[in-house]
């Protein structure tokens, strides 16, 4: 029997009682004194292709559909194999991890969130109400005092749902240079889903969409 299968056959064994202990990712001190705007509010900027148009990989990527897996039949199958009495896009277990924000109280959300955008951006660099200003993302020291989450840097933000509790998490997902596999690894993963800002651009975002601004209206002239 190979691990995948292994891992699956004990995952499952073990049934709906080590499913209800999914652990809820780990709230920060960002998350616990800042608030929700949504991806949309985040393509404002991170849609525009002088910054590197975040918005667009990730709408194309498997955090915005999130959601919509939840609905697939193999979801519906994992949830029938774990004993779950509601359906899975429906459950909380399994919407702690697939819908930003999931649980919280209204007043977490500065503006309304749709569940059916699955993962948004805050899932990964933290409820953005407070560092979201042009002025303040320049400067990463203070966005980062304003709440922004070094995705970048800290594997703990996607290990709270990548990790061997998740019904659908494959021992053998990340193949390393060495042969070697993993469940998860953090350099392999940030690399399939590649979304910086450009390095002539990053801390200069203001300044550089000012003079695009000057100039197209000098053309326009």
């Amino acid at each position: 029997m190979t691990l995948r299968a292994i891992g699956w056959t004990l995952l499952v064994g073990l049934g709906l009682g080590l499913f209800l202990l999914l652990p809820q990712p780990a709230l920060t001190e960002a998350e616990t004194v800042h608030d929700y705007v949504g991806a949309g509010k985040c393509k404002r900027c991170h849609g525009k292709e002088l910054i590197g148009d975040q918005y667009e990989v990730w709408s194309q990527g498997p955090h915005r559909r999130a959601f919509a897996t939840l609905k697939s039949e193999a979801s519906l199958k994992i949830a029938e194999e774990l004993g779950l009495e509601t359906l899975p896009h429906e459950a909380a277990q399994c919407l702690e991890c697939h819908v930003t924000g999931h649980g919280l109280d209204a007043t977490r959300f500065a503006y309304e969130l749709d569940p059916v955008d699955g993962v948004q951006c805050e899932s990964c660099h933290g409820p953005g109400r407070d560092y979201r200003k042009k002025k303040i993302m320049s400067d990463r020291e203070r966005a980062i005092a304003h709440g922004l989450w070094e995705a970048d840097r800290d594997e703990s933000i996607c290990l709270a749902c990548h990790n061997p509790r998740s019904p659908t998490f494959d021992p053998e997902r990340y193949v390393l240079p060495d042969g070697t596999t993993r469940g998860f690894d953090f350099k392999l993963a940030i690399e399939r889903i590649p979304h910086a800002i450009p390095a002539d651009v990053k801390g200069r975002y203001v300044e550089l969409e000012a003079e695009a601004k000057e100039r197209k209206q000098q053309g326009a002239r």
